[in-house]
């Protein structure tokens, strides 16, 4: 957490109104949105002279959200982000540890004079690109992360049903309703807390989880039974998912979201992958049971990191060598995918 110091700096960058940026990683998600509008609900509260930027389009299943519609989107509107980032004097970096996952607005974050607060819970975070942090990575989400700052700003009483609502969101996605990384009373004291702020937990789930589009619904079927390999000596399964899949199907942005999970619950399966072509970089994710860290996996064979449990990574290759060469990895970590969960 900040010390007394840094708060202190935030707190008077605030009040004298200085520009502030908002910015997060790109394909944002729940977490990314949520801690995103959180916190420009509350520094909008504060009557801060605040603007968010996204990297690209998030998925429709989150525009309910109060003011989604004033997030500028980099790849829309690149003039504007890089008018909001080069006169930012405080920018808020959400969700990303690097810049690198920010995809396209990297080298204008890296360039801006802005100082830059780090919230974040992902492994390994660059620590020299920020001047305040705050990385946790045992919490749920990087909204549960912003209640704690906001908190810490003496400023609960600013977190109304429209800030809870951003945060309930970050940390009902980033857990799979409340199906892992949760097991801190933190997070369900924090989710407590959201509900007496006038969070309607069953809505927002519904709102979240229950908006499948027909084609989302018949992708997922494709997907499961025409699209995925189970490497049983492996413990491994994968769903891959080209162009002409996704074309196909319509797909929307937010469409493959809990389908690699779908493949993890399995019984005999300890690590899941979803590959999906799209543009000119093939898109993986990895999630795996018990100790086994897909973390490391990513990062040292895919470009990419992120959770113990939770990674990604991508391949520039076609679709079909991007499948083998998975494989050819796995294949020197069976022992260690070799293990029973127990619950």
């Amino acid at each position: 957490m900040l010390i007394k110091q840094q708060i202190q700096e935030i707190e008077e960058s605030i009040a004298k109104g200085d520009k502030i940026a908002i910015t997060t990683h790109t394909n944002p998600d729940g977490d990314a949105i949520g801690s995103s509008l959180a916190i420009y609900h509350y520094l909008r509260k504060k009557g801060a002279n605040v603007k968010a930027v996204v990297p690209n389009k998030f998925p429709a299943f989150l525009k309910w959200l109060k003011d989604s519609d004033e997030l500028i989107l980099f790849d829309k509107n690149a003039k504007e982000a890089k008018k909001v980032l080069s006169e930012a004097d405080l920018i808020f970096c959400l969700d990303y540890n690097a810049f690198g996952r920010v995809g396209a607005v990297a080298d204008d974050l890296a360039q801006t004079k802005g100082k830059k607060i780090l919230i974040d819970h992902h492994i390994s975070p660059e620590l020299d690109s920020f001047d305040y942090i705050i990385s946790d990575v045992s919490t749920s989400s990087t909204c549960e992360l912003v209640y704690n700052f906001i908190v810490s700003m003496g400023d609960k009483d600013l977190i109304d049903k429209t800030v809870a609502e951003c945060i309930y969101t970050g940390i009902i996605t980033d857990t799979g309703s409340f199906s892992h990384s949760c097991n801190k009373a933190d997070t369900y004291i924090t989710t407590a807390n959201l509900i007496d702020a006038g969070v309607d937990a069953k809505k927002i789930h519904g709102l979240i989880f229950d908006t499948f589009s027909e084609n989302r619904l018949r992708l997922l079927g494709y997907a499961i039974n025409d699209r995925m390999l189970v490497w049983d000596d492996l413990k491994t399964a994968v769903i891959y998912l080209t162009k002409e899949d996704l074309k196909k199907y319509k797909y929307q942005v937010g469409d493959t979201e809990g389908v690699v999970n779908v493949a993890l619950s399995m019984d005999k399966v300890n690590m899941a992958v979803l590959i999906t072509e799209k543009d000119k970089k093939i898109r993986i994710s990895f999630r795996s049971k018990g100790n086994f860290s897909v973390n490391d996996l990513a990062r040292n064979h895919f470009n990419g990191g992120g959770h113990r449990n939770a990674a990604g990574g991508s391949l520039s290759k076609p679709i079909m060598e991007v499948i083998e060469e998975i494989k050819t990895v796995v294949q020197k970590y069976k022992s260690e995918l070799n293990y029973e969960v127990k619950y």
